[in-house]
């Protein structure tokens, strides 16, 4: 009897079904991106977080290697049909933020889906895009409680939407959308 591929058509479809629905809102988050930073730039880390959703709830979904990465890639594509002027920037995050996800999960071998698995990738993600938008946003004119603060943001955004996308996550499986038939 032939091995199912881990990545099957069903797990495919799922993805797309996440990447839909996590790709309209990376569409917004685009959108809105211009306006916050022009307005209140510390806020921007909860923009940006927005974008780990994808990969969360698929891995909290299906539990498996490389949905994650692949979900965001599809979240992306969807996010650029909204705003095309972002198109490059959606694939870069989905590529920085798919890969970081995917690497937790490889270090615990995808043998551990605590949350804390989770939330570890959230900080790392938040730690590593709080610099480079740092300077992009020229933040350091800004007096010394709006970089805090801005670093603050930028560190627990990602960590609140990991917890949303949790939450979502764990409402799919109890509604059994990881059930197999046989």
């Amino acid at each position: 009897m032939a091995r199912a591929s881990v990545l099957s058509t069903r797990v495919l479809l799922t993805c797309a079904a996440i990447a839909v629905a996590t790709g309209l809102l990376g569409g917004i988050a685009g959108w809105v991106t211009i306006p916050v930073l022009a307005t209140v730039p510390v806020m921007y880390g909860l923009v940006l977080g927005v974008h780990v959703l994808p990969g969360i709830i698929a891995q909290e979904v299906l539990r498996l290697p490389w949905v994650a990465l692949i979900t965001h890639v599809l979240a992306a594509l969807v996010a650029s049909a909204t705003g095309p002027q972002w198109a490059l920037r959606f694939l870069g995050t989905a590529i920085l933020f798919g890969g970081i996800q995917e690497l937790v999960a490889a270090l615990t071998r995808y043998r551990s889906w605590a949350a804390w698995r989770f939330f570890v990738s959230a900080v790392v993600i938040g730690v590593v895009i709080a610099v480079p938008v740092f300077f992009v946003a020229d933040l350091g004119t800004m007096p010394l409680w709006a970089q805090i603060s801005y670093l603050a943001f930028s560190v627990v955004a990602p960590v609140a939407w990991t917890a949303i996308g949790l939450a979502i996550g764990t409402a799919l499986r109890r509604a059994g959308i990881t059930r197999i038939r046989r």
